[in-house]
């Protein structure tokens, strides 16, 4: 149990059963009145944002939430297998808690792993991630004035959109959060 005078960016709450993290917080005092605390407050399952403002020294539940640096081994069935680097620990991650991370994970690549009472919450992939280009059809030679893109199979089987100059075997800079192509690696 915390209270609302212990909130901060980052801090993860339990309320009514479900875990939400503060993005955002602000305390006010008015010139009439008590003072309170205004939230911003993210699920940490679903994403959801909403505003929750608490009366100052409110009594809330904190919830653990261990965040670990783990290696993807590989994928067995619907569940990615992670191990920690220093315990050698493996844990089973559902691929709806994967999400899609999973379109840019590669063997061995280091990510984050939010874990609360034995429960993977969610997995922090690496910003950017370099990806071979599995197959792109070739970018005809009017096209390139144009500035235009064509959609690109990565090695990990993800489709994104790349200039018409890339090629098929080019290793390329993607954003893991939206799939965007960021540049060509050397």
């Amino acid at each position: 149990m915390a209270t609302t005078n212990d909130l901060k960016n980052g801090i993860v709450l339990n309320l009514d059963g479900q875990l939400w993290t503060v993005t955002d917080f602000q305390h006010v005092k008015p010139g009439k009145g008590g003072a309170f605390v205004r939230t911003t407050l993210k699920n940490v399952l679903s994403g959801k944002v909403v505003d929750k403002t608490f009366n100052a020294g409110t009594k809330v539940e904190t919830a653990t939430v261990n965040k670990r640096s783990m290696t993807y081994l590989y994928k067995e069935g619907t569940d990615f297998v992670f191990m920690d680097g220093d315990t050698f620990e493996q844990i089973y991650v559902p691929t709806e808690t994967v999400g899609d991370g999973a379109n840019y994970l590669l063997d061995n690549t280091e990510v984050v792993v939010a874990v609360h009472e034995g429960n993977p919450l969610y997995v922090e992939l690496p910003v950017t991630m370099e990806l071979v280009v599995e197959h792109t059809d070739p970018g005809l030679q009017g096209d390139r004035s144009t500035g235009g893109t064509k959609p690109a199979t990565l090695e990990t089987g993800a489709q994104i959109q790349v200039p018409l100059f890339i090629s098929t075997g080019e290793k390329l800079k993607v954003d893991t959060r939206d799939g965007r192509y960021l540049g060509r690696v050397n």
